[in-house]
């Protein structure tokens, strides 16, 4: 269990104050161990992970990402276009740099320009708003 030592998400010993709460005989648990945040990333290939989550639940994660679904507004429906490039993050610049796809991220489309709307990484799709007139 080396990932609960990095990614601990359980209440530490301190109280708001900053002071030491009174020491209690508890172990961590696994089920309060966290992880790396996987981000997808835009790829010539798309790619989907199944993990297993809370639960015994499944969750569809986007690992690669080529495609989006675009809502275009003045239609009323959505396309699926290919991704050419991100024009801004505004999540992290660094992300631009990197090819990283979040909630947010202003994308370049064939169809034209679309902000994402779902959390790729976490959905396990990825949606997006067709800006108009911009």
């Amino acid at each position: 269990m080396p990932k609960l030592t990095s990614y601990y998400q359980g209440n530490d010993n301190r109280k708001p104050t900053g002071g030491i709460r009174g020491r209690h005989v508890k172990v961590k648990r696994k089920a309060l161990g966290g992880g790396p945040p996987r981000l997808a990333v835009m790829s010539p290939v798309e790619k989907r992970r199944v993990e297993r989550a809370f639960g015994g639940n499944r969750k569809v994660r986007l690992v690669r990402i080529t495609y989006v679904n675009v809502f275009v507004p003045s239609e009323g429906r959505a396309r699926k276009a290919r991704i050419i490039r991100i024009l801004e993050s505004p999540a992290n610049r660094e992300f631009l740099k990197r090819g990283i796809i979040v909630k947010g991220t202003v994308v370049e489309t064939e169809v034209g320009k679309a902000v994402v709307t779902s959390r790729p990484s976490q959905e396990g799709v990825a949606n997006a708003l067709l800006l108009e007139g911009k």
